[in-house]
C-alpha cells in the first residue's frame, strides 16, 4: 500500500520559515519524481514544485522561486519542502504527491492527473 504522510505545517508570521516533510512507503521511492501541490483558499489547487527521482533536478512555480527549496533523501524515503520568506498568499494545505510515471525526468509543470497518490495534507498558515 502506497502511503504519503506529510508533516511540518504550522502557523508562522510573515517572513518566517518552515520545512515540510513527506514520508513515503509502499513503492520504490527512488524511481519516481515527487511533487508538492497546495490548496489555496479561494483559488483551488496549485502545483508548487517537483524533484526528479535522483534529486538533482528541481522545478518550481514562479511565485515560489528563490524562496522554496525542494529536496529528497532516497535513503530515508522522504521528500522535503524548505520554505523561506513566507507570505500570507502561501497559506494553504500542502500535499505531497507521487508522479505516476516511473523515471528520472521532471517537468516544469504538471497536470494534477499525472499524480497517482496524494498525502493527507499539512496546513500552512502565514499571518500578516
Amino acid at each position: 500500500e502506497v502511503r504519503l504522510v506529510e508533516s511540518g505545517g504550522a502557523l508562522v508570521q510573515f517572513g518566517g520559515s518552515l520545512r515540510l516533510s513527506c514520508a513515503a512507503s509502499g513503492f520504490t521511492f527512488s524511481s519516481y519524481a515527487m511533487s508538492w501541490v497546495r490548496q489555496v483558499p479561494g483559488k483551488g489547487l496549485e502545483w508548487v514544485s517537483s524533484i526528479n527521482s535522483g534529486g538533482y533536478t528541481t522545478t518550481y512555480t514562479d511565485s515560489v522561486k528563490g524562496r522554496f527549496t525542494i529536496s529528497r533523501d532516497n535513503a530515508k524515503n522522504t521528500v522535503y519542502l524548505q520554505m523561506k520568506s513566507l507570505k500570507p498568499e502561501d497559506t494553504g494545505v500542502y500535499y505531497c504527491t507521487k508522479v505516476e510515471v516511473m523515471g528520472s525526468l521532471v517537468k516544469d509543470h504538471y497536470s494534477f492527473n499525472e499524480f497517482d497518490y496524494w498525502g493527507q495534507g499539512t496546513q500552512v498558515t502565514v499571518s500578516s
